[in-house]
């Protein structure tokens, strides 16, 4: 887990590669400021160096434009990703002082909002993914802005993590232990996977 001191947000990420394989093609990106902060998880397509650079491609386009919008963002990867295997991204940004968050998916990375304090599967929102490849096939990018409170807790997955994870563990358990916890019990093993967990913790003026 990495963070700010005193940040709005706590994070924490746990990923793996196929086995037999070095590298993974599932990345982050986590970048806070005290403004806010943008979450990504990248899926490059397929599984190996191949898509272990185009992975590596996305991370380093958005590490570089952090500040503009989740639309923007896709588009620039889109252009970087162009002659490589291609991505599905999902992304997502906190304006922390407004209180909400914005956020885009292209291709299967799943994404979720847990409202604080529920415990019941149907008050999660999920993000929609929209079908394409970030690099190859972009469809028609539309974020959706959603209003945060503190202690909600956004989850990025990708496809190498059972889709049932368990959500209690998300509730009762840091960021970083919590994303231990659901690779170790809900990683497929016949894929690369990542699952990356942030929580909002509210703007303090």
């Amino acid at each position: 887990m990495e963070a700010l001191k005193n940040s709005p947000l706590e994070w924490g990420v746990a990923g793996m590669a196929l086995p037999g394989f070095s590298e993974s093609g599932d990345r982050h990106v986590c970048h806070v400021s005290a403004e806010g902060a943008l979450i990504a998880v990248i899926d490059g397509i397929g599984h190996g160096a191949q898509a272990a650079a185009a992975a590596k491609e996305a991370c380093s386009t958005l590490e570089s434009n952090v500040k503009e919008n989740v639309i923007a963002l896709i588009a620039r990867c889109h252009e970087r990703l162009k002659g490589t295997r291609g991505a599905a991204m999902s992304l997502a940004s906190f304006a922390f002082k407004d209180a909400l968050l914005t956020w885009l998916a292209v291709g299967n990375v799943h994404g979720i909002l847990l409202p604080a304090g529920s415990t019941w599967s149907d008050k999660e929102e999920s993000l929609l993914q929209r079908p394409g490849v970030v690099g190859s096939q972009l469809p028609r990018l539309q974020a959706a802005v959603l209003p945060v409170s503190s202690g909600d807790t956004v989850v990025f997955a990708t496809d190498g993590i059972e889709g049932n994870f368990d959500r209690t563990s998300i509730r009762s358990q840091p960021p970083q232990k919590a994303a231990e916890l659901i690779l170790a019990r809900h990683a497929k093993r016949n894929d690369d996977a990542l699952i990356l967990i942030a929580r909002y913790a509210g703007y303090q003026r």
